[in-house]
């Protein structure tokens, strides 16, 4: 396989995951709206743009945080290259350069997406943010379906699996990193209100109730979402995930060498450090140097695999 196509297989999978874990972020935003920590109207818009690690390019645009403003910012906005538009977009370009290697269906579904995004305006989106999201989740149901159903198990498959897993990865690491931080000087009750909405976020508080019942401590949470070995966003999950596909990857005699073997050891190797992690590790400060260290780990295997698997010629990332 040519390193620019894998490329464009692996970001495929990242920018669609991305665009449903926005989705996700925003739906559930809407939500929390009525807790006492969000009535200033700018403060409750800002802690979504800080959440999605925009601030600095949000501020190019804009003066003050507005719900009309920042939705458009961090959806529809093709001049922002991390908005939900942007993400589906620049899925749509690769997959159109692969279009004779992955099944038809596959291709279907992103240009409808993007179609479909390219029609909606703030106005839409502010008349019903609950459906319009979900809309936007079940459309990425759909490809991630699809992908599932009717894809070879070869390397296309694993490289896009491989993408969707380090992102999931590194958007729930994003996610309680900016939660934590935004919580630790504040009483206890907003806490237990930030991390709740991060479970619902990732669909995971129904089946946090089910290890933990009516333990809805801050260390029963990340405890969930970062070491859980069944729940599908928890990062150990990812990992464990994300190592299954790269060993899978079926290279030839030129492709193979150090730097295959690089991106598994330490895939491996993070894997292994969430299998040991103990629960007092997640709990007061400990639990930010943990999440700083997993983000750290996660950019860095983004490197290393764009170092031992592609090229940045002709692919849109």
């Amino acid at each position: 396989m040519l390193n620019r196509n894998a490329e464009a297989l692996f970001w495929i999978g990242r920018y669609i995951e991305r665009a449903e874990n926005h989705a996700r972020l925003i739906d559930v935003h809407y939500h929390i709206q009525q807790e006492e920590d969000f009535q200033e109207e700018g403060h409750k818009w800002s802690r979504l743009i800080d959440t999605l690690g925009v601030r600095n390019e949000y501020l190019r645009q804009f003066e003050s945080f507005s719900e009309q403003d920042v939705l458009s910012f961090i959806t529809l906005d093709l001049g922002n290259t991390n908005s939900l538009f942007s993400c589906v977009h620049q899925a749509r370009n690769n997959l159109r350069t692969l279009r004779q290697h992955l099944p038809s269906e596959l291709w279907d579904i992103v240009n409808g997406f993007n179609l479909w995004l390219g029609e909606q305006s703030v106005a839409d989106i502010m008349r019903g943010p609950h459906q319009f999201y979900q809309q936007v989740k079940e459309r990425a149901a759909m490809f991630l379906g699809a992908e599932q159903s009717v894809m070879l198990r070869g390397n296309e498959w694993h490289f896009i699996e491989s993408g969707r897993f380090l992102e999931r990865a590194e958007n729930t690491t994003r996610i309680l990193q900016t939660v934590t931080v935004s919580c630790k000087s504040k009483d206890i009750n907003s806490i237990y209100t930030q991390l709740q909405a991060v479970l619902k976020s990732v669909s995971g508080y129904q089946s946090f109730r089910r290890y933990y019942a009516d333990d809805m401590s801050p260390e029963c949470i990340l405890e969930f979402l970062i070491v859980n070995p069944l729940f599908p966003r928890s990062i150990r999950f990812s990992f464990h995930k994300l190592e299954e596909h790269l060993a899978k990857l079926e290279l030839d005699t030129t492709e193979k060498g150090s730097g295959h073997e690089k991106v598994i050891r330490q895939a491996g190797k993070i894997k292994a450090e969430l299998d040991y992690m103990e629960k007092d590790e997640m709990s007061g400060d400990l639990a930010l140097d943990v999440l700083e260290s997993l983000m750290i780990s996660c950019q860095r295997l983004g490197r290393t695999m764009d170092g031992a698997f592609f090229r940045r010629e002709g692919v849109s990332v």
